[in-house]
């Protein structure tokens, strides 16, 4: 009997498989990942392309609060169904989350009620045994701050190493700041819930630590201003670097809003030093909208950050030129917010664009059409994985948009965000395939070749709405 073609009898498996079996042929996530030597905008993950240079990963992908630690009004919190959300992540084309910490035993969601919750979530587990001997402020016993919690490190292990089977990279929290630093006194919270429910408060843990400027309602833990807490913190971070450092998928972030710029950098270099120790050094990022601004975190050691508002970086990001990797987050824009529109824009400024995705509505926000925002994070990795990004550079006056990568008479990546309006590109002569590509449809318009001579080219999308056009050259101009 003859053999079935290879192409249709791979078709044929794969209608005959379940959807777990397919999911676990997608290629697991290679590293770890180090700044890209050649174009420090994007990661590599070590991969060597055909021409033998090193391949840029592009990371991008929807993060939601309670991925790690379950959130919900029980106590116990209901659990969280990773799985699904991996799913998710999947059928989007994502390959990035942000792996949520949550520092205080609760969280007084009333302090967002423009989001749709007018409730206090409780959030479990955490990483420290609550052992006693005593009670803490919620009537529950003591945290030992010495003895970690098994089930907490047990989780963050197996989510980590599940989502990198489904070739997902994890950024994972070390701390959250934005209870302590921005939640604690709100409107329409009861003042000091943060703090009243955090394990580093000395009523709510067996040591009872002298924390700088403790009282009923505050306290900074997230300074290196307290001795006996650093201690416990370093504990704490090498406990994480040694639960995870074997798995490649793995990235570290400080502190989510917050921490001073000292205690930042202190955190960072702890990773460093412990993974110094260890058979793999993953990168650290340095998050904004806390207590720094983008010219601390470009000088700190860490390998990315993640500029905001404040820094400058809104609806339309500036090109970035740094020699740090920008995982530019709508969390640090809007909180919760943001558009398709500016994903693209940010994918064509050298930024990894990521979003802070209210998911199934279960902690904050209501569905106000984040779709788009997640399909548009899918097509530009398609397309990043398409082009030669090690060699493209972000290039606004090669374009009348103001949104191209570019590497000059080999590959142009130009976005339109002004529907079926004509732009111009500058060209170097060549022969190029042109693809022109559809957010709005989700799907490819138009391919064909072009002759170009050097300068200006006018082009028009062939549809309404908003535009991307990719040329690649196919045959070089001869130098005259």
């Amino acid at each position: 009997m003859n053999s079935l073609n290879p192409l249709i009898a791979a078709l044929i498996l794969s209608l005959a498989l379940p959807s777990a079996a397919l999911s676990a042929a997608t290629p697991p996530a290679q590293g770890p990942l180090r700044i890209h030597p050649d174009n420090p905008r994007y990661f590599t993950d070590g991969t060597q392309l055909p021409d033998g240079a090193l391949k840029a990963v592009y990371l991008t992908g929807a993060h939601t609060w309670n991925n790690l630690v379950d959130m919900g009004r029980g106590d116990p919190p209901e659990p969280f169904d990773f799985n699904a959300y991996l799913d998710f992540l999947e059928k989007h084309h994502h390959n990035f989350i942000r792996l949520w910490a949550w520092d205080s035993t609760v969280w007084d969601t009333r302090a967002n009620g423009a989001l749709g919750k007018d409730f206090i979530h409780h959030a479990a587990p955490l990483p420290w045994a609550r052992t006693g001997p005593g009670n803490a402020l919620d009537g529950k016993p003591k945290f030992d701050l010495t003895r970690f919690n098994p089930g907490y490190f047990d989780r963050l292990r197996s989510r980590v190493r599940a989502a990198g089977e489904r070739g997902i990279y994890v950024s994972v929290m070390l701390f959250e700041g934005w209870g302590l630093f921005h939640g604690n006194r709100r409107r329409g919270t009861d003042d000091g819930w943060a703090w009243r429910n955090h394990p580093f408060n000395p009523a709510n843990n067996i040591h009872g630590p002298i924390v700088e400027g403790a009282d009923d309602l505050a306290g900074r833990v997230h300074t290196l201003r307290n001795p006996e807490v650093n201690t416990l913190q370093a504990d704490y971070i090498r406990k994480v670097v040694d639960t995870l450092n074997d798995l490649d998928n793995v990235l570290y972030e400080v502190i989510n809003e917050g921490g001073e710029k000292e205690w930042n950098w202190w955190v960072i270099e702890t990773i460093h030093e412990h993974q110094r120790t260890k058979p793999n050094q993953h990168p650290v990022g340095n998050t904004g909208h806390g207590a720094e601004r983008l010219a601390t975190m470009l000088a700190s050691p860490a390998e990315w950050i993640s500029p905001g508002r404040a820094d400058g970086f809104a609806e339309d990001p500036p090109a970035w030129n740094e020699n740090k990797v920008s995982l530019l987050d709508t969390d640090h824009i809007w909180g919760v917010g943001g558009h398709a529109a500016w994903v693209w824009k940010s994918f064509l400024r050298g930024h990894n664009p990521i979003f802070m995705d209210p998911y199934d509505g279960s902690v904050l926000g209501q569905d106000r059409g984040w779709e788009p925002i997640r399909a548009a994070m899918g097509h530009t990795r398609r397309l990043a994985e398409r082009a030669n990004l090690a060699s493209l550079r972000p290039r606004p006056e090669f374009a009348s948009t103001g949104y191209c990568l570019v590497q000059p008479g080999k590959e142009y990546v130009v976005y339109q965000p002004k529907a079926g309006e004509t732009f111009t590109v500058e060209l170097k002569a060549g022969t190029y395939r042109y693809e022109w590509f559809s957010p709005a449809q989700g799907q490819t318009a138009e391919t064909g070749r072009l002759e170009a001579s050097d300068g200006l080219r006018e082009f028009k999308p062939p549809f309404d709405g908003d535009a991307v056009l990719h040329l690649k050259v196919v045959i070089e101009s001869v130098s005259k």
